[in-house]
């Protein structure tokens, strides 16, 4: 079968990702702002080359979370325009968790025959009915017209023959010693026969551009008659895994330990709509991090440690070393707190994860996650909050996230919440956002759902 994908998009061809984007954008309500230009803030993020020497003063330059993430966002956007990406003609097999770049347009009415919605007996005129030998089944050739007084038997999804006037549940009919058919309650005209076009017609439009392609998404454009689908691009991202002390397999000994991001980083990004080209393994090595960088062709490149001033914490000194513009240099968010984003050339970027697992968690929300969603044209979840069943103690001066399991009304904060422990998040069913100072029992708080746990795009982890 001829895919049908560039017929859906005849009148959206010329749309790249950047005009998608657009559209999403417009159609999503309130976004997060845009942070303001230089010389409106109070020097919490800057949009310059970091200067070498001010190093030491990183903590108090530290970006506001909310802030930090609008950067990230923009930066998606940026990013979005400079490379003016084509969309893609993505099979049906390939397209969940891609954003439609056309609309989808009905190729054909729905149903495109008249179909019975029961399994029974296709009747016409009154009772008692004289029921053919021979049934009607799904996906063969419909019989003959029926004449008043016949009946033939018919199954779910079956052609309607002609001049039917109704279709008979299985439950509702009996027959006599003499075989005739009748009815056990009143047929009332076309009852269980679901008419062509009743979902569509022809031209029609389904699903509008900017729509996430879900499993039934997928459904809809198959029954329609799609093979393929215009969709936005993935975002390709590279994971860049530092250290000398992690270990692939077996028990952790000797100082060294088990490598948890590795494993994990690949299907939570595939899960935010990114390709995931490849995870590499770096030592702590600053020529062999500059080599890793360089190297990469990701649009996205992201790393895992690193990002302190440690002599063996290598990002910010490739960053200088390359010429990266530093976009977001610690953010005031516990864990997570010296994580960061780059923009490398116009349309690369690299974002610096904590080494710690539930810190690099904190910081692929608050930085990955707006630059990859924006970069798939994916619209921004909508901002919600929930009552928190049991205080948290909070940051004097940061954001924190904490792991909660949602129970009935109630938000339940998890244990286990350190910046190197998974085990709260693992059981978790998102991520609540606490202001600076902690919150009382019963108070609001906004959550960041995880990709299990919203929307059902969990299945992107394959």
């Amino acid at each position: 079968m001829t895919p049908h994908g560039a017929r859906a998009g005849e009148d959206a061809e010329d749309l790249d990702v950047e005009e998608v984007l657009a559209l999403v954008r417009n159609s999503n309500g309130p976004q997060l702002p845009d942070p303001a230009a230089p010389g409106e803030t109070d020097g919490a993020h800057t949009s310059h080359q970091p200067d070498p020497a001010a190093r030491p003063d990183t903590r108090h330059r530290a970006t506001p979370w909310p802030e930090a993430r609008a950067l990230a966002e923009r930066a998606g956007r940026d990013a979005a325009r400079a490379a003016r990406r084509a969309p893609v003609s993505a099979p049906l097999d390939t397209a969940l968790g891609l954003t439609l770049a056309a609309p989808l347009d009905a190729l054909t009415d729905l149903p495109s025959f008249d179909t019975s919605a029961m399994d029974g007996w296709a009747v016409c005129g009154p009772a008692p009915w004289h029921v053919r030998d021979e049934g009607v089944l799904a996906g063969h050739a419909g019989p003959g017209s029926l004449t008043d007084g016949e009946a033939v038997g018919i199954a779910t999804g079956a052609r309607i023959p002609p001049d039917t006037t109704a279709v008979l549940r299985s439950e509702h009919g009996r027959t006599d010693d003499k075989g005739r058919l009748y009815a056990t309650r009143d047929v009332v005209p076309g009852q269980d026969i679901r008419p062509r076009g009743q979902e569509c017609r022809t031209g029609d439009q389904l699903l509008a551009v900017g729509t996430l392609v879900t499993p039934a998404v997928l459904g809809l454009a198959a029954a329609a008659g799609y093979d393929s689908v215009t969709a936005v691009p993935r975002a390709r991202a590279e994971v860049l895994v530092l250290g000398d002390e992690l270990l692939t397999q077996g028990l952790p000994h000797d100082g060294l330990i088990r490598d948890a991001l590795g494993p994990m980083l690949p299907p939570w990004l595939r899960a935010l709509g990114a390709e995931v080209t490849a995870v590499r393994r770096i030592r702590d090595d600053a020529d062999a991090l500059h080599e890793a960088v360089t190297a990469s062709g990701a649009d996205v490149v992201l790393t895992t440690g690193g990002t302190a001033a440690g002599p063996v914490d290598h990002v910010h000194p490739t960053l200088r070393r390359i010429g990266a513009e530093l976009l977001v240099d610690g953010v005031k968010v516990r864990p997570g707190h010296p994580m960061l984003l780059a923009r490398i050339t116009q349309t690369q970027h690299l974002v610096g994860l904590p080494g710690n697992p539930l810190a690099a968690v904190s910081a692929l929300l608050t930085l990955a996650e707006p630059l990859l969603r924006t970069l798939a044209a994916r619209p921004a979840p909508e901002p919600y909050t929930m009552p928190l069943r049991d205080a948290v103690h909070g940051h004097p001066h940061d954001t924190r996230l904490v792991p909660v399991v949602l129970r009935g009304d109630e938000a339940v904060p998890l244990h286990y919440n350190g910046p190197a422990m998974l085990r709260g998040i693992a059981a978790a069913d998102a991520l609540a956002v606490v202001p600076p100072g902690g919150a009382r029992p019963g108070q609001d708080a906004e959550l960041l759902d995880l990709p299990w746990a919203s929307g059902g795009i969990g299945v992107c982890f394959t």
